[in-house]
């Protein structure tokens, strides 16, 4: 059989060796892949085992793992050469390598099993009981060390204890201490730091906390110049460098600011600390806010200064009325020195004009109410008699006893001589020594009662001269005024005893004729009138000759109040010129018309305030030394659809004693107030003025009227208001006025007194009104130049505002002329057409820019 398998190899050509893998090529790659994957294992595994020997240093026999690696190199090889050799087989080598592997093979397997045990298991239990040896010393060592510690430790944990039971105490005492320490720095009031030489805060308290506004965390490490402004900062800065260079404490004031801009005076002690080697190291400093100190200081200094220097005398007495204190202003009203003063009693200065009852009134009050302000009449030192205005006030103690008085007065002994003049110049005409409008006023109302008790009538004469403005257009006023005084003289004798005549104008005179028992009663008085007016009259070297229109009414047929009454004889003066003047007209009192009219004005104004037709004209008024636009006085309009632009002449009078007066006049007021927001949005702040009717200023509640309208434009400031009230409307109730003023006043709103030295009352309520400035009709001041009558008024006026110190303001100011001789008169401001005539809202803003370029006023 093996010859037969031989022969066949032989005639096919094949090898011996892997002849059934060339016939089946997947055996024979499968083969090859086999071959090789175990080679390179075997190849890698003895690497494996030589990393391993190296990291285990504590392997015994590791020369076994070495051998055991090297039998597996062997299989690698003969795996290696069963593939070299597959197409070209070496079966030599093959063999040798396969006898060399079996014999490493066997070699191998006999010494790990004669080797493995004593490698594994009796190196172990030597090292057992080496360690256990070892163990054993050791423990007795460590036993040994142990005892000893153990005693150590016990000794110097009783030493430990006992310094930490101390130190804890310690410790809590100094925290205690501590806590204590900074709680009271903390609730200092004044400013508690401490800094370095280089200005730094190493620490600092409460006080310096909310100054800075941060904790004392980020305080510390930092200097002024992170807290306060640089100036405020530079200025620390240098009083630290101050005290440090002169190495003792420094003590300093300075002003400085919050940083809100909040100012107060700060008292710093600034004090240098050194070490145990006396090296500076910073300073301490103790700051106190000492603002109130310092305003009280100035208020003492103040209280002095306005003792000494006031320009009211002052006395001081005690409980018991004794004189101990007075100023020199005293000693100049009284004659009586300091030294003559200080020990007595105010009863030296009497002058026996007030009697007992006057005195014990004045005591009454000051016990009461604890003051007492009057007029009294003392004598000075000299003798001399004088008048002055004193308010005496109680200064009370703790427990509300009166500890002393203090009176304070003014020698008003030159007012009340004015005051006199005044009085004759408010009810007389200055020309002709005829009454004004005033005391004519006040007569006819006097009449009127009369009139009532008697039941009889009286006639008010209404008479303007013809002609006469051309006597002023052709001569100088020098005739004109004497030509009134003959023309008035002559119409004075024409009356009757117990009949009255008044100038109240330029050519413009009224009279009262009385006791009249029928309508005819008057006539003879009148043709006189008449006949007085139109004979000529020589002065030097001119005959001229005039005439007279004359309007009558009757009262109390005509059953009006006074004011209306003269408005009717008015009327039908008018009517008199009408109808060709040098006549009479009676004043007809049945005829309807007015009155019909009056109703539908009535009907047109309550539809035009509902229609918006009404709009406010503003005026400018000015100082006129220094030019500066002061304010503007609001002046209404009605903007007609059919007659154009009406003045208030034209309907005001209609709704006077209406109610719906007092909706238009508090219409004018919102509008005004309202304007005056939107001018303060455009840059203009000036007061506005507006005129208060007197139906208006009667009512009850007009005072939380006002408020309401205020309270309505909260933006605009109170202040900026000023009301207008006529002299007649504001004299009529004189303490239920005052109070209006005062109510008003409280709450910003300014008073000025309308058409002054035109009402009824006596000047002496003056000073009884509170009212800030006076008004001088413009009737006066627009012929004031030439007419000596007028100008004398407005004289007087202002002297009486300057008594009374009231500002002043004059109307009608036309001319430079006018302005200069105000200036001259004591009176600054000023309104008229020489300045300006009302213009509309939106026109003001321009105009004021405009005027305050212009230089004309300023010179």
């Amino acid at each position: 059989m093996w010859a037969f398998f031989n022969e066949a190899l032989n005639l096919t050509g094949l090898v011996p060796h892997g002849f059934c893998l060339k016939w089946n090529p997947l055996l024979l790659w499968t083969l090859v892949g086999s071959d090789s994957v175990i080679a390179v294992s075997y190849f890698s595994i003895p690497f494996a085992l030589w990393y391993f020997t190296q990291k285990r240093a504590d392997i015994h026999n590791r020369w076994l793992f070495i051998l055991f690696g090297l039998f597996i190199v062997a299989c690698g090889i003969t795996h290696l050469l069963d593939v070299v050799t597959i197409w070209r087989p070496n079966y030599w080598a093959n063999a040798l390598a396969k006898v060399l592997t079996a014999g490493l093979s066997f070699g191998t397997a006999v010494i790990i099993w004669l080797k493995m045990p004593q490698a594994l298991l009796a190196p172990s239990v030597q090292q057992v009981e080496q360690a256990k040896s070892a163990l054993e010393i050791l423990n007795a060592e460590l036993e040994k060390r142990v005892r000893e510690r153990t005693e150590a430790l016990a000794d110097s944990n009783k030493q430990l204890h006992a310094t930490l039971s101390e130190m804890t105490a310690l410790h809590e005492r100094l925290q205690t201490e501590k806590a204590l320490l900074r709680g009271l720095i903390d609730n200092i009031p004044d400013y508690i730091f401490i800094k370095n030489t280089d200005g730094t805060y190493m620490a600092c308290n409460k006080a310096v906390e909310n100054y800075f506004g941060a904790p004392e965390s980020e305080i510390i490490g930092k200097t002024d110049f992170d807290f306060v402004d640089a100036e405020t900062a530079a200025l620390f800065r240098q009083r630290d460098k101050e005290t440090l260079a002169a190495n003792k404490a420094n003590l300093h004031e300075e002003w400085i600011s919050y940083p809100d801009g909040r100012r107060f005076c700060l008292e710093t002690l600034k004090i240098p600390f050194r070490d145990e080697h006396r090296k500076t190291l910073g300073l301490i400093g103790v700051a106190r806010n000492i603002t109130e100190r310092k305003k009280a200081d100035v208020k003492l200094q103040l209280a002095a200064r306005v003792f000494t220097h006031a320009r009211e005398g002052i006395m001081i007495a005690d409980a018991t009325g004794t004189i101990i204190d007075v100023n020199e202003t005293f000693t100049r009203i009284t004659g009586y020195s300091r030294e003559e003063a200080v020990g007595q009693n105010p009863r030296i200065l009497q002058s026996g004009r007030q009697g007992a009852d006057f005195y014990a009134a004045m005591w009454k009050a000051l016990l009461e109410k604890g003051h007492w302000y009057g007029e009294i009449w003392n004598r000075h030192k000299n003798g001399k008699v004088f008048a002055e205005m004193i308010t005496i006030s109680a200064v009370n103690d703790t427990s509300g006893q009166a500890q002393n008085y203090v009176a304070l007065f003014t020698d008003i002994t030159a007012m009340k001589e004015h005051q006199q003049q005044l009085e004759h110049i408010a009810h007389y005409d200055a020309l002709t020594g005829l009454p004004n409008r005033v005391l004519l006023t006040d007569r006819l109302q006097q009449a009127m009662l009369q009139n009532e008790r008697r039941n009889q009538s009286l006639a008010l004469v209404y008479l303007d001269l013809d002609g006469f403005k051309a006597v002023n257009d052709n001569y100088d006023h020098q005739v004109g005024d004497e030509l009134l005084i003959a023309i008035s003289r002559r119409m004075k004798e024409a009356l009757r005893e117990g009949d009255t005549l008044a100038r109240i104008g330029g050519d413009e005179f009224v009279a009262i004729l009385v006791d009249l028992q029928q309508i005819t009663d008057c006539e003879p008085v009148l043709a006189r009138l008449l006949q007085a007016a139109s004979s000529p009259i020589r002065l030097a070297d001119t005959e001229l000759q005039l005439s007279a229109s004359i309007g009558v009414t009757l009262h109390p047929q005509d059953n009006v109040d006074a004011d209306q009454l003269i408005r009717h004889a008015d009327q039908a003066m008018y009517i008199a010129k009408q109808e060709g003047k040098n006549r009479y007209h009676l004043f007809d009192i049945a005829h309807d018309a007015a009155i019909k009219t009056q109703q539908e004005r009535l009907e047109d104004i309550r539809g035009a305030l509902g229609n918006r037709e009404f709009v406010l004209y503003y005026q400018p008024k000015i100082n006129v030394i220094t030019g500066e636009v002061i304010g503007a006085e609001a002046l209404i309009r009605w903007q007609h659809p059919q007659r154009g632009l009406l003045t208030p002449a034209e309907f005001l009078p209609f709704i006077e004693t209406h109610p719906l007066s007092v909706s238009l006049g508090e219409w004018v007021i919102d509008s005004a107030l309202a304007q005056m927001r939107d001018w303060y949005a455009q840059g203009i702040d000036i007061v506005v003025s507006v005129n208060i009717g007197a139906k208006q200023f009667q009512q009850t509640d007009f005072v939380d009227r006002i408020a309401r309208l205020l309270s309505a434009h909260p933006d605009v400031q109170p202040s900026r208001l000023e009301l207008e009230v006529l002299e007649t409307s504001a004299l009529e109730d004189l303490a239920a006025v005052s109070k209006k003023i005062k109510a008003c006043r409280e709450m910003g709103v300014r008073f000025a007194l309308d058409d002054f030295g035109t009402g009824f009352s006596s000047l002496t309520y003056l000073r009884h009104l509170p009212v800030d400035i006076l008004k001088i009709d413009q009737s006066f001041v627009r012929d004031m130049l030439v007419d000596q009558d007028d100008l004398a008024i407005v004289n007087g006026v202002i002297g009486l505002a300057n008594t009374f110190s009231r500002q002043v303001i004059a109307e009608g100011v036309e001319t430079m002329n006018h302005a200069k001789k105000l200036v001259a008169m004591g009176c600054q401001l000023a309104q008229g057409y020489g300045i300006a005539h009302p213009m509309l809202a939106a026109e003001l803003p321009d105009w004021v820019s405009k005027w305050q370029a212009n230089e004309y006023w300023k010179r």
